[in-house]
């Protein structure tokens, strides 16, 4: 058995809607809808083995997600701060924050 094309679209419009930079949401809003999404359609397709298909998907979900806080941070100021308190460091940090590429953050 698998999962057909049109079953993926629907997932991916699903987590798109739900992962727009632009949808007012808190962080913990967007995760726990996320979560209710992603666990019903799992149950749904349990008997079907997808795990590589769900890697991709979760690569996918994981940049949007980080577009979402990047856009939420919106000042380099804060940016910088947020993510020298995550650990980077103090000339990376700065860099990144003056940067609109989330790719390396």
């Amino acid at each position: 058995m698998v999962v057909s094309d049109k079953g993926w679209k629907t997932l991916k419009h699903k987590l798109k809607t739900i992962t727009r930079k632009t949808t007012p949401a808190t962080f913990d809003e967007r995760i726990h809808k996320l979560k209710e999404v992603q666990q019903g359609w799992l149950q749904y397709y349990r008997i079907v083995s997808i795990q590589e298909k769900l890697k991709d998907v979760d690569g996918w979900v994981h940049n949007r997600l980080r577009c979402c806080i990047w856009k939420q941070w919106k000042k380099p100021e804060r940016r910088r701060k947020n993510l020298m308190h995550l650990g980077v460091e103090l000339e990376y940090a700065y860099s990144f924050s003056r940067s609109r590429n989330t790719k390396y953050s």
